[in-house]
């Protein structure tokens, strides 16, 4: 008997067998029958009727690497996986659950046909590769909805919980500013009302972080107001903010040639913001740190030096990932903690403008990050009215 039709022959002690793995597994402890098997039927029918469909090479292939392409049965089977994980995730099945579940799957199907096969042919191979192929489909399937769906699930709370935490923040911020206005303090009281501003600005640079980081992951992109602006004065003013909060550091600025071009300034100064305020918090707490702006002919080149502990090699090449924090401890009563979104966000910003941002460290350098951007914003990039 052929392998695809010894699975419709024997679906249901297959389903029995998935549905007593599935039981096993703790969230499943607790769930029916029709639960436990809810697509695991249209999934073994559907690689049936797959199995013994035409496939060509070149469809072979294309499966083989996730790339579908197998005709309508493949397109049923992409489907039913889809919905499987789907419900799965509903029902508080982790990923390697329901892997496991792919797992059981295919070594109940094969022993129970190992045991009513006496002798294998070269029919019998092919149907094994087939019934593996798809198999490897349906799982590829279900992986891939299931950590999209994850992805989409977190980076919507992100963003809610981002949007619903400006209301209560604002009230903090103003609050704060009206116990500093009315005069009438003692100077502890002062401090406190001080701190307030401190850490509510603290958090709103967090929340916009979030909210940056899901428009960028959900596909938006950062969104450009571009404008004629100067490098220059840029540079000079987020050097200012930074020394009057930090009056104990040492900031430097030099700058090289015309640095006039579009480009949206504020966000430019969220990029500088965000790798001075990561030199702040990883660097030398005693160190100078230095700022340059230099023409390059068709663009600028932003750079900002600081002494420290060398970034390791292995650490550079996801420096820029979201979440990613440095080792070292922060030093300096003017750092400014986040959520490991700065560079991200940095890079995004860059990338926005058509440009580019890296960074290399050395023990006799330093750490650098150096920014390269055209002179004009990229096409399409919104200006302002």
């Amino acid at each position: 008997m052929r392998l695809a039709d010894f699975i419709v022959a024997n679906i249901e002690p297959i389903l029995g067998e998935w549905e007593s793995f599935a039981r096993a597994l703790s969230p499943g402890s607790a769930m029916s029958v029709v639960e436990l098997r809810d697509h695991a039927e249209s999934i073994l029918r559907v690689t049936a009727r797959d199995m013994v469909s035409a496939q060509s090479l070149r469809e072979q292939s294309d499966k083989s690497k996730g790339l579908g392409g197998g005709g309508a049965e493949s397109d049923r089977l992409d489907e039913a996986s889809e919905l499987h994980a789907l419900g799965r995730l509903g029902s508080g099945f982790n990923l390697l659950e329901v892997v496991s579940e792919y797992r059981a799957l295919r070594a109940s199907v094969l022993h129970h046909w190992r045991q009513a096969v006496d002798h294998a042919n070269a029919q019998d191979l092919a149907d094994l590769t087939r019934f593996n192929e798809s198999i490897d489909q349906s799982l590829a399937e279900a992986v891939r909805s299931y950590t999209t769906r994850v992805d989409e699930s977190r980076e919507l709370f992100i963003a809610t919980l981002g949007h619903d935490l400006r209301a209560p923040l604002n009230a903090l911020l103003l609050s704060g500013e009206v116990l500093e206005r009315f005069g009438q303090l003692d100077q502890e009281n002062a401090q406190i009302a001080s701190r307030m501003k401190v850490f509510g600005r603290t958090m709103t640079t967090m929340i916009h972080d979030l909210l940056d980081f899901t428009r960028t992951r959900l596909g938006g992109g950062i969104p450009l107001s571009v404008a004629p602006a100067d490098l220059a004065g840029v540079c000079r003013d987020v050097l200012d903010e930074f020394q009057a909060a930090n009056p104990q550091r040492t900031f430097h600025f030099a700058s090289d040639g015309d640095l006039r071009g579009e480009w949206d300034a504020p966000r430019l100064r969220q990029v500088l913001s965000n790798i001075i305020g990561n030199a702040l918090e990883h660097g030398d707490d005693t160190g100078a740190i230095a700022l340059a702006a230099n023409n390059s002919g068709s663009g600028v080149v932003l750079t900002v030096t600081n002494r420290g502990p060398q970034i390791p090699e292995s650490a550079l090449p996801t420096l820029f990932d979201p979440f990613v924090r440095g080792a070292t401890r922060a030093r300096s009563s003017g750092a400014r903690q986040g959520v490991g979104l700065g560079l991200f966000i940095s890079r995004a910003i860059v990338t926005a403008h058509g440009g580019t941002i890296a960074a290399a460290s050395s023990e006799s350098e330093g750490t650098v990050f150096s920014v390269h951007l055209p002179r004009r914003g990229p096409a399409g990039a919104k200006t302002p009215d």
